[in-house]
Protein backbone atom coordinates (compact mmCIF):
# COMPACT_ATOMS: atom_id res chain seq x y z
CA UNK A 1 0.00 0.00 0.00
CA UNK A 2 1.40 3.35 -0.48
CA UNK A 3 1.91 6.38 1.41
CA UNK A 4 -1.36 8.01 0.69
CA UNK A 5 -3.36 4.65 0.87
CA UNK A 6 -1.50 4.14 4.36
CA UNK A 7 -2.53 7.38 6.32
CA UNK A 8 -5.64 6.79 4.95
CA UNK A 9 -6.12 3.86 6.97
CA UNK A 10 -4.12 5.19 10.40
CA UNK A 11 -5.79 8.70 10.36
CA UNK A 12 -9.77 8.75 12.10
CA UNK A 13 -9.36 12.19 13.53
CA UNK A 14 -12.49 14.42 11.82
CA UNK A 15 -12.51 18.52 12.45
CA UNK A 16 -14.76 20.66 10.84
CA UNK A 17 -13.55 23.54 8.98
CA UNK A 18 -12.32 26.74 10.16
CA UNK A 19 -12.64 30.51 8.99
CA UNK A 20 -11.19 33.13 11.23
CA UNK A 21 -12.00 36.73 9.96
CA UNK A 22 -8.72 38.47 11.13
CA UNK A 23 -9.81 41.98 10.17
CA UNK A 24 -12.75 43.48 8.95
CA UNK A 25 -12.65 47.26 9.24
CA UNK A 26 -14.84 49.31 7.54
CA UNK A 27 -15.49 53.87 8.25
CA UNK A 28 -18.21 54.85 6.59
CA UNK A 29 -18.91 59.03 6.28
CA UNK A 30 -22.88 59.50 5.86
CA UNK A 31 -22.05 63.37 4.77
CA UNK A 32 -19.61 62.56 2.26
CA UNK A 33 -20.78 58.83 1.04
CA UNK A 34 -17.36 57.53 1.56
CA UNK A 35 -17.02 53.71 3.04
CA UNK A 36 -13.17 52.59 3.03
CA UNK A 37 -13.37 48.59 3.74
CA UNK A 38 -10.24 46.42 4.53
CA UNK A 39 -11.61 42.67 4.53
CA UNK A 40 -9.26 39.91 5.41
CA UNK A 41 -10.00 36.28 6.35
CA UNK A 42 -7.96 33.18 7.39
CA UNK A 43 -8.96 29.24 6.46
CA UNK A 44 -8.01 26.13 7.82
CA UNK A 45 -8.64 22.97 6.08
CA UNK A 46 -10.97 20.26 7.61
CA UNK A 47 -9.08 17.68 9.24
CA UNK A 48 -9.97 14.17 7.79
CA UNK A 49 -8.21 10.71 6.94
CA UNK A 50 -8.06 12.13 2.61
CA UNK A 51 -7.12 15.73 3.41
CA UNK A 52 -4.38 14.60 5.55
CA UNK A 53 -3.35 12.20 2.93
CA UNK A 54 -3.58 14.30 0.32
CA UNK A 55 -1.56 17.19 2.31
CA UNK A 56 1.29 14.64 2.88
CA UNK A 57 1.40 13.59 -0.45
CA UNK A 58 1.90 17.61 -2.01
CA UNK A 59 3.91 19.09 0.75
CA UNK A 60 0.83 21.22 2.18
CA UNK A 61 -0.17 22.22 5.97
CA UNK A 62 -2.68 20.74 6.41
CA UNK A 63 -3.34 22.10 10.24
CA UNK A 64 -2.24 25.66 9.18
CA UNK A 65 -3.55 28.72 8.34
CA UNK A 66 -3.80 30.52 5.23
CA UNK A 67 -4.33 34.07 4.90
CA UNK A 68 -6.77 35.98 2.45
CA UNK A 69 -7.19 39.64 1.42
CA UNK A 70 -10.33 40.28 -0.17
CA UNK A 71 -10.31 44.23 0.07
CA UNK A 72 -7.17 45.94 1.15
CA UNK A 73 -7.68 49.94 2.39
CA UNK A 74 -10.54 50.17 -0.41
CA UNK A 75 -12.44 53.69 -0.59
CA UNK A 76 -15.57 53.92 -2.12
CA UNK A 77 -17.95 56.97 -2.68
CA UNK A 78 -21.15 55.67 -2.97
CA UNK A 79 -24.42 58.56 -2.83
CA UNK A 80 -28.42 58.12 -2.36
CA UNK A 81 -29.03 57.83 -5.66
CA UNK A 82 -26.01 55.73 -7.20
CA UNK A 83 -26.20 52.93 -9.41
CA UNK A 84 -23.97 50.78 -8.29
CA UNK A 85 -22.78 47.91 -10.21
CA UNK A 86 -20.34 45.03 -8.98
CA UNK A 87 -18.93 42.48 -11.08
CA UNK A 88 -16.39 39.82 -10.83
CA UNK A 89 -15.98 35.96 -11.26
CA UNK A 90 -17.67 33.61 -9.02
CA UNK A 91 -15.74 33.37 -5.31
CA UNK A 92 -14.09 36.92 -6.29
CA UNK A 93 -15.94 38.56 -3.08
CA UNK A 94 -18.72 40.73 -5.32
CA UNK A 95 -21.33 39.21 -2.06
CA UNK A 96 -19.14 39.89 0.68
CA UNK A 97 -19.23 43.61 -0.35
CA UNK A 98 -22.23 43.67 -1.21
CA UNK A 99 -23.53 42.40 2.34
CA UNK A 100 -20.79 45.31 3.96
CA UNK A 101 -22.35 47.99 2.40
CA UNK A 102 -26.17 46.67 3.09
CA UNK A 103 -25.13 46.51 6.61
CA UNK A 104 -23.68 49.95 6.88
CA UNK A 105 -27.12 51.38 4.90
CA UNK A 106 -29.78 49.94 7.19
CA UNK A 107 -32.34 50.51 7.79
CA UNK A 108 -32.73 52.28 4.34
CA UNK A 109 -32.15 48.98 2.72
CA UNK A 110 -34.39 46.77 0.96
CA UNK A 111 -33.04 43.39 -0.25
CA UNK A 112 -35.01 41.82 -3.51
CA UNK A 113 -34.60 38.49 -2.32
CA UNK A 114 -36.23 39.28 1.23
CA UNK A 115 -39.33 41.12 0.04
CA UNK A 116 -42.02 39.30 1.14
CA UNK A 117 -44.37 37.27 -0.91
CA UNK A 118 -47.43 36.07 -0.77
CA UNK A 119 -48.25 32.94 -3.12
CA UNK A 120 -51.89 32.71 -2.55
CA UNK A 121 -53.68 35.89 -3.75
CA UNK A 122 -53.79 37.36 -7.03
CA UNK A 123 -50.97 40.05 -8.05
CA UNK A 124 -53.08 43.45 -7.74
CA UNK A 125 -54.02 42.33 -4.23
CA UNK A 126 -50.60 41.84 -2.99
CA UNK A 127 -49.12 45.47 -4.14
CA UNK A 128 -50.60 49.16 -3.26
CA UNK A 129 -52.61 49.92 -0.68
CA UNK A 130 -55.40 50.75 -3.60
CA UNK A 131 -56.13 49.49 -6.15
CA UNK A 132 -55.10 52.40 -8.34
CA UNK A 133 -52.16 52.34 -6.59
CA UNK A 134 -51.41 48.44 -7.30
CA UNK A 135 -52.53 49.14 -11.18
CA UNK A 136 -49.82 51.82 -11.21
CA UNK A 137 -46.97 49.77 -9.84
CA UNK A 138 -47.29 46.91 -11.73
CA UNK A 139 -47.51 48.72 -14.75
CA UNK A 140 -44.58 50.62 -13.58
CA UNK A 141 -42.20 47.93 -13.58
CA UNK A 142 -44.03 45.57 -16.83
CA UNK A 143 -46.95 43.81 -15.65
CA UNK A 144 -49.09 45.41 -17.15
CA UNK A 145 -51.76 43.13 -18.67
CA UNK A 146 -54.80 42.16 -16.92
CA UNK A 147 -54.05 38.24 -16.95
CA UNK A 148 -50.83 39.10 -15.04
CA UNK A 149 -53.23 41.48 -12.80
CA UNK A 150 -55.31 38.07 -11.52
CA UNK A 151 -52.17 35.53 -11.35
CA UNK A 152 -50.64 34.40 -8.37
CA UNK A 153 -46.92 34.63 -7.89
CA UNK A 154 -46.33 31.06 -8.66
CA UNK A 155 -48.21 31.33 -12.15
CA UNK A 156 -45.20 34.09 -13.27
CA UNK A 157 -42.35 33.26 -15.01
CA UNK A 158 -38.93 33.79 -13.62
CA UNK A 159 -38.63 37.11 -15.23
CA UNK A 160 -41.86 38.33 -14.20
CA UNK A 161 -41.58 37.11 -10.81
CA UNK A 162 -38.15 39.35 -11.09
CA UNK A 163 -40.10 42.40 -11.97
CA UNK A 164 -43.08 41.67 -9.19
CA UNK A 165 -39.96 41.90 -7.14
CA UNK A 166 -38.82 45.39 -8.15
CA UNK A 167 -42.40 46.58 -7.41
CA UNK A 168 -42.05 45.76 -3.87
CA UNK A 169 -38.93 47.21 -3.45
CA UNK A 170 -40.80 49.91 -4.68
CA UNK A 171 -43.66 49.95 -2.72
CA UNK A 172 -41.06 49.50 0.45
CA UNK A 173 -40.18 53.35 -0.06
CA UNK A 174 -36.54 51.94 0.86
CA UNK A 175 -33.42 53.89 -0.25
CA UNK A 176 -31.48 51.74 -1.52
CA UNK A 177 -31.98 48.18 -3.37
CA UNK A 178 -29.52 45.27 -3.06
CA UNK A 179 -29.71 42.87 -5.31
CA UNK A 180 -27.19 40.38 -5.49
CA UNK A 181 -26.49 37.87 -8.36
CA UNK A 182 -28.45 40.24 -10.24
CA UNK A 183 -30.37 39.27 -13.18
CA UNK A 184 -29.01 35.67 -12.71
CA UNK A 185 -31.37 33.17 -13.81
CA UNK A 186 -32.78 35.19 -16.33
CA UNK A 187 -32.44 34.63 -20.18
CA UNK A 188 -29.90 37.57 -21.10
CA UNK A 189 -32.17 39.43 -22.93
CA UNK A 190 -34.85 39.31 -20.23
CA UNK A 191 -31.89 40.62 -17.89
CA UNK A 192 -31.29 43.31 -20.26
CA UNK A 193 -34.58 44.99 -20.14
CA UNK A 194 -34.83 44.42 -16.65
CA UNK A 195 -31.61 46.15 -15.89
CA UNK A 196 -32.54 48.96 -17.83
CA UNK A 197 -35.62 49.32 -16.18
CA UNK A 198 -34.46 48.74 -12.82
CA UNK A 199 -32.35 51.92 -13.32
CA UNK A 200 -34.95 53.99 -15.11
CA UNK A 201 -37.40 53.13 -12.26
CA UNK A 202 -34.16 54.20 -9.60
CA UNK A 203 -33.50 57.22 -11.32
CA UNK A 204 -37.08 58.56 -11.54
CA UNK A 205 -37.82 58.20 -7.81
CA UNK A 206 -34.67 58.88 -6.83
CA UNK A 207 -33.40 55.76 -5.57
CA UNK A 208 -29.91 53.87 -5.54
CA UNK A 209 -29.03 50.56 -6.71
CA UNK A 210 -26.74 48.03 -5.77
CA UNK A 211 -26.17 45.27 -7.39
CA UNK A 212 -23.74 42.50 -7.94
CA UNK A 213 -23.10 39.69 -10.60
CA UNK A 214 -20.73 37.92 -12.57
CA UNK A 215 -22.44 39.18 -16.21
CA UNK A 216 -20.55 42.12 -17.25
CA UNK A 217 -22.90 42.25 -20.63
CA UNK A 218 -25.21 44.79 -18.16
CA UNK A 219 -23.17 47.44 -18.19
CA UNK A 220 -24.71 49.38 -21.41
CA UNK A 221 -28.47 48.87 -20.05
CA UNK A 222 -27.66 49.76 -15.72
CA UNK A 223 -25.81 52.52 -17.11
CA UNK A 224 -23.99 52.31 -13.87
CA UNK A 225 -22.36 55.23 -11.62
CA UNK A 226 -20.27 53.63 -10.01
CA UNK A 227 -18.47 50.31 -11.34
CA UNK A 228 -16.94 48.07 -9.24
CA UNK A 229 -14.66 44.90 -10.98
CA UNK A 230 -13.55 42.52 -7.97
CA UNK A 231 -10.80 40.04 -9.06
CA UNK A 232 -9.58 37.29 -7.08
CA UNK A 233 -7.09 38.48 -3.97
CA UNK A 234 -7.26 42.07 -3.32
CA UNK A 235 -6.69 43.07 -6.75
CA UNK A 236 -9.85 45.68 -7.22
CA UNK A 237 -11.11 48.39 -9.95
CA UNK A 238 -13.32 50.99 -9.22
CA UNK A 239 -14.52 53.84 -11.70
CA UNK A 240 -16.98 56.56 -11.87
CA UNK A 241 -19.17 57.88 -14.29
CA UNK A 242 -22.08 60.61 -14.49
CA UNK A 243 -25.04 59.38 -12.88
CA UNK A 244 -27.77 60.09 -15.88
CA UNK A 245 -30.77 57.92 -16.86
CA UNK A 246 -30.64 55.64 -19.53
CA UNK A 247 -33.36 56.37 -21.71
CA UNK A 248 -32.24 53.55 -24.46
CA UNK A 249 -32.69 49.46 -23.70
CA UNK A 250 -29.91 48.18 -25.80
CA UNK A 251 -32.19 45.41 -27.46
CA UNK A 252 -34.53 48.29 -29.67
CA UNK A 253 -31.29 49.02 -31.40
CA UNK A 254 -31.70 44.95 -33.04
CA UNK A 255 -35.36 45.84 -33.74
CA UNK A 256 -37.50 47.09 -36.67
CA UNK A 257 -40.82 47.85 -37.81
CA UNK A 258 -42.15 46.00 -40.94
CA UNK A 259 -45.47 45.16 -43.03
CA UNK A 260 -47.06 42.64 -41.11
CA UNK A 261 -49.40 40.36 -41.71
CA UNK A 262 -52.30 38.49 -39.58
CA UNK A 263 -49.94 35.49 -38.75
CA UNK A 264 -48.33 37.85 -36.82
CA UNK A 265 -50.87 39.26 -34.91
CA UNK A 266 -52.07 35.22 -34.13
CA UNK A 267 -48.85 34.45 -32.67
CA UNK A 268 -48.96 37.68 -30.24
CA UNK A 269 -53.03 37.12 -29.91
CA UNK A 270 -52.96 35.13 -26.98
CA UNK A 271 -51.08 38.02 -24.86
CA UNK A 272 -54.20 40.70 -26.06
CA UNK A 273 -56.60 40.99 -22.69
CA UNK A 274 -59.66 41.43 -24.79
CA UNK A 275 -59.86 38.82 -27.41
CA UNK A 276 -57.95 36.52 -29.68
CA UNK A 277 -60.66 37.54 -32.94
CA UNK A 278 -58.61 39.86 -35.15
CA UNK A 279 -61.10 43.17 -36.28
CA UNK A 280 -60.99 43.05 -39.86
CA UNK A 281 -57.98 44.62 -40.35
CA UNK A 282 -57.39 47.91 -42.76
CA UNK A 283 -53.14 47.72 -42.63
CA UNK A 284 -51.00 45.46 -39.99
CA UNK A 285 -47.31 46.46 -38.87
CA UNK A 286 -45.02 44.13 -37.11
CA UNK A 287 -42.05 44.83 -34.93
CA UNK A 288 -39.36 42.33 -35.19
CA UNK A 289 -36.12 41.37 -33.01
CA UNK A 290 -33.93 39.22 -35.24
CA UNK A 291 -36.52 37.02 -36.89
CA UNK A 292 -39.10 37.16 -33.72
CA UNK A 293 -42.08 38.90 -34.06
CA UNK A 294 -42.36 40.83 -30.47
CA UNK A 295 -44.98 43.45 -31.31
CA UNK A 296 -48.02 44.19 -33.34
CA UNK A 297 -49.82 46.78 -34.14
CA UNK A 298 -53.68 46.49 -36.40
CA UNK A 299 -55.19 49.35 -38.05
CA UNK A 300 -59.02 48.96 -38.39
CA UNK A 301 -61.77 51.30 -40.20
CA UNK A 302 -63.19 53.59 -37.54
CA UNK A 303 -66.70 52.60 -36.19
CA UNK A 304 -69.62 54.94 -37.08
CA UNK A 305 -69.75 56.23 -33.44
CA UNK A 306 -67.60 56.99 -30.94
CA UNK A 307 -67.47 59.38 -27.97
CA UNK A 308 -64.85 62.12 -28.36
CA UNK A 309 -64.96 62.19 -31.86
CA UNK A 310 -67.33 65.25 -32.25
CA UNK A 311 -65.35 66.94 -29.69
CA UNK A 312 -61.97 66.14 -31.59
CA UNK A 313 -63.21 68.04 -34.52
CA UNK A 314 -65.77 70.52 -33.14
CA UNK A 315 -68.38 68.43 -36.06
CA UNK A 316 -69.36 65.10 -37.01
CA UNK A 317 -67.96 64.10 -39.81
CA UNK A 318 -70.04 62.57 -42.67
CA UNK A 319 -69.34 58.36 -43.44
CA UNK A 320 -67.52 59.21 -46.69
CA UNK A 321 -65.19 61.00 -44.52
CA UNK A 322 -65.06 58.23 -41.89
CA UNK A 323 -64.08 55.95 -44.68
CA UNK A 324 -61.66 57.81 -46.29
CA UNK A 325 -59.89 59.63 -44.24
CA UNK A 326 -60.47 58.10 -40.65
CA UNK A 327 -58.35 54.47 -39.40
CA UNK A 328 -58.49 52.79 -35.90
CA UNK A 329 -56.10 51.19 -34.14
CA UNK A 330 -57.99 48.06 -32.66
CA UNK A 331 -54.85 46.38 -31.16
CA UNK A 332 -51.74 46.87 -29.91
CA UNK A 333 -49.83 43.77 -28.68
CA UNK A 334 -46.49 43.10 -27.40
CA UNK A 335 -44.66 39.85 -26.20
CA UNK A 336 -44.89 40.74 -22.75
CA UNK A 337 -41.09 39.81 -22.39
CA UNK A 338 -40.32 43.02 -23.93
CA UNK A 339 -42.30 45.55 -22.33
CA UNK A 340 -41.63 48.71 -20.93
CA UNK A 341 -38.90 49.53 -22.63
CA UNK A 342 -40.70 52.03 -25.06
CA UNK A 343 -41.64 49.29 -27.39
CA UNK A 344 -45.46 50.30 -27.68
CA UNK A 345 -44.85 53.76 -28.23
CA UNK A 346 -42.06 52.89 -31.40
CA UNK A 347 -44.36 50.70 -32.86
CA UNK A 348 -47.74 53.35 -32.74
CA UNK A 349 -44.72 56.17 -33.46
CA UNK A 350 -43.37 54.69 -36.45
CA UNK A 351 -46.65 53.42 -38.16
CA UNK A 352 -49.00 56.57 -37.88
CA UNK A 353 -47.34 58.36 -40.82
CA UNK A 354 -47.77 55.06 -42.86
CA UNK A 355 -51.60 54.33 -42.80
CA UNK A 356 -51.90 56.96 -45.54
CA UNK A 357 -55.04 58.57 -43.14
CA UNK A 358 -54.81 62.05 -41.94
CA UNK A 359 -57.11 60.86 -38.69
CA UNK A 360 -56.32 57.92 -36.33
CA UNK A 361 -58.16 56.99 -33.53
CA UNK A 362 -58.12 54.69 -30.48
CA UNK A 363 -59.95 53.87 -27.51
CA UNK A 364 -57.25 52.67 -24.71
CA UNK A 365 -58.27 51.31 -20.89
CA UNK A 366 -54.83 51.52 -19.83
CA UNK A 367 -54.15 54.87 -20.92
CA UNK A 368 -53.60 56.29 -17.49
CA UNK A 369 -51.16 53.44 -16.34
CA UNK A 370 -49.16 52.99 -19.35
CA UNK A 371 -49.83 56.76 -21.68
CA UNK A 372 -47.59 55.01 -24.98
CA UNK A 373 -50.66 56.68 -27.41
CA UNK A 374 -49.89 59.85 -26.19
CA UNK A 375 -45.99 59.44 -25.78
CA UNK A 376 -46.32 58.23 -29.36
CA UNK A 377 -48.17 61.87 -30.53
CA UNK A 378 -51.83 61.05 -30.49
CA UNK A 379 -53.55 63.46 -28.20
CA UNK A 380 -56.44 62.23 -25.57
CA UNK A 381 -59.31 64.07 -26.37
CA UNK A 382 -61.60 62.42 -23.57
CA UNK A 383 -62.02 60.62 -20.68
CA UNK A 384 -65.69 58.63 -20.35
CA UNK A 385 -66.48 56.30 -16.63
CA UNK A 386 -68.53 53.81 -16.80
CA UNK A 387 -72.07 54.14 -16.34
CA UNK A 388 -73.50 54.19 -12.43
CA UNK A 389 -75.73 51.43 -13.56
CA UNK A 390 -72.28 49.07 -14.51
CA UNK A 391 -70.58 49.94 -11.40
CA UNK A 392 -73.82 49.21 -9.09
CA UNK A 393 -74.42 45.71 -10.98
CA UNK A 394 -70.51 45.11 -10.17
CA UNK A 395 -70.90 46.01 -6.35
CA UNK A 396 -73.99 44.07 -6.21
CA UNK A 397 -72.39 41.21 -7.68
CA UNK A 398 -69.55 41.34 -4.62
CA UNK A 399 -71.41 40.01 -1.88
CA UNK A 400 -72.09 36.58 -4.28
CA UNK A 401 -68.12 36.06 -3.80
CA UNK A 402 -67.18 38.03 -6.61
CA UNK A 403 -63.92 40.37 -6.72
CA UNK A 404 -63.89 43.07 -8.85
CA UNK A 405 -60.11 42.85 -10.05
CA UNK A 406 -60.77 39.24 -11.26
CA UNK A 407 -63.98 39.67 -12.96
CA UNK A 408 -62.01 40.00 -15.65
CA UNK A 409 -60.87 36.50 -15.73
CA UNK A 410 -63.48 34.20 -17.55
CA UNK A 411 -62.15 31.00 -15.43
CA UNK A 412 -62.57 33.18 -11.87
CA UNK A 413 -65.84 33.71 -12.39
CA UNK A 414 -66.14 29.92 -13.75
CA UNK A 415 -64.46 28.98 -10.85
CA UNK A 416 -67.15 31.11 -8.22
CA UNK A 417 -70.29 30.40 -10.14
CA UNK A 418 -69.34 26.44 -9.70
CA UNK A 419 -69.71 26.94 -6.24
CA UNK A 420 -73.24 28.47 -6.33
CA UNK A 421 -76.36 27.45 -5.20
CA UNK A 422 -78.76 27.36 -7.72
CA UNK A 423 -80.61 30.26 -5.89
CA UNK A 424 -76.89 32.19 -5.96
CA UNK A 425 -76.57 31.68 -9.61
CA UNK A 426 -80.40 32.73 -10.35
CA UNK A 427 -79.87 36.39 -8.23
CA UNK A 428 -76.51 36.72 -10.74
CA UNK A 429 -79.07 36.48 -13.85
CA UNK A 430 -81.65 38.87 -11.99
CA UNK A 431 -78.62 41.48 -11.59
CA UNK A 432 -77.50 41.13 -15.29
CA UNK A 433 -81.34 41.80 -15.85
CA UNK A 434 -81.48 45.05 -14.26
CA UNK A 435 -78.49 46.27 -15.46
CA UNK A 436 -80.00 44.99 -19.03
CA UNK A 437 -83.62 46.70 -18.72
CA UNK A 438 -82.00 50.29 -17.09
CA UNK A 439 -78.69 50.54 -19.99
CA UNK A 440 -79.88 49.18 -23.07
CA UNK A 441 -76.94 50.06 -24.40
CA UNK A 442 -74.77 48.40 -22.59
CA UNK A 443 -76.92 45.19 -22.55
CA UNK A 444 -76.75 45.12 -26.16
CA UNK A 445 -72.58 45.02 -25.72
CA UNK A 446 -73.05 43.17 -22.79
CA UNK A 447 -74.66 40.29 -24.47
CA UNK A 448 -73.72 40.62 -27.52
CA UNK A 449 -77.21 40.48 -29.48
CA UNK A 450 -78.07 41.17 -33.54
CA UNK A 451 -80.79 43.95 -32.20
CA UNK A 452 -79.38 47.33 -31.54
CA UNK A 453 -81.85 48.02 -28.72
CA UNK A 454 -82.84 44.61 -27.72
CA UNK A 455 -86.30 44.09 -26.19
CA UNK A 456 -87.14 42.68 -22.59
CA UNK A 457 -88.26 39.64 -24.24
CA UNK A 458 -85.17 38.75 -25.72
CA UNK A 459 -83.21 40.28 -23.45
CA UNK A 460 -85.04 37.97 -20.38
CA UNK A 461 -84.62 34.17 -22.65
CA UNK A 462 -80.67 35.47 -23.11
CA UNK A 463 -80.07 35.81 -19.71
CA UNK A 464 -82.47 32.73 -18.52
CA UNK A 465 -81.27 30.50 -21.07
CA UNK A 466 -77.47 31.14 -20.36
CA UNK A 467 -75.24 28.30 -18.16
CA UNK A 468 -72.16 29.08 -16.18
CA UNK A 469 -70.15 29.30 -19.49
CA UNK A 470 -72.18 31.74 -21.03
CA UNK A 471 -72.75 33.74 -17.47
CA UNK A 472 -68.76 33.50 -17.11
CA UNK A 473 -68.16 35.38 -20.43
CA UNK A 474 -70.92 37.80 -19.75
CA UNK A 475 -69.49 38.78 -16.19
CA UNK A 476 -65.82 39.34 -18.40
CA UNK A 477 -67.38 41.77 -20.45
CA UNK A 478 -68.79 43.51 -17.59
CA UNK A 479 -65.53 43.60 -16.17
CA UNK A 480 -64.68 45.67 -19.42
CA UNK A 481 -67.81 47.74 -19.21
CA UNK A 482 -66.94 49.00 -15.75
CA UNK A 483 -63.40 50.26 -17.00
CA UNK A 484 -62.49 53.93 -17.66
CA UNK A 485 -61.40 54.55 -21.51
CA UNK A 486 -59.84 57.56 -22.95
CA UNK A 487 -60.42 58.19 -26.67
CA UNK A 488 -57.87 59.62 -28.48
CA UNK A 489 -56.45 60.75 -31.67
CA UNK A 490 -53.97 61.83 -34.11
CA UNK A 491 -53.80 64.47 -37.03
CA UNK A 492 -51.15 63.81 -39.65
CA UNK A 493 -50.14 67.51 -40.22
CA UNK A 494 -49.19 66.80 -43.43
CA UNK A 495 -53.02 67.18 -44.14
CA UNK A 496 -54.50 69.98 -45.61
CA UNK A 497 -58.57 69.75 -45.37
CA UNK A 498 -60.29 70.95 -48.33
CA UNK A 499 -61.84 74.24 -48.51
Amino acid sequence: MGVIGSRIGVVEMRVKEILRITRVAKKFDKTTGKFRINIRYKTRTEITPRTVAVAEAFGLGVDQFQQHVVYDDVELKIGSTDVVYITGESGSGKSVLLKRLERELAPETVNIKKVRVDPRKPLIETVGATLEQGLELLSRVGLNDAFLFVRRYSQLSDGQKYRYRIAKMIESGKQFWVMDEFCATLDRDTAKIVAFNVQKLARQLGKAVLAATTHTDLFEDLQPSVHVHKRFGKEIEVKYYPNEINETCSLKKEMHVEEGTQEDYKKLAAFHYRSSRLPAPFRIFALKHREETVGVIVYSFSPAICFGRKQALGRAPTMKELIQDFAWISRVVLHPKYRTIGLGTRLVKETLPLVSRPYIETIAVMAKYNPFFERAGMQKIAETAPSRHVLDAVEKLRPLGFNPVLLSSERANMQTLEKMSKEEVEEVKTILKTLCKRDRGHGRRLLKTRSIFPNTEETWRIIDEAGVEKLAKTLRILSFLAQTKAYLMWKSPDFRPSS
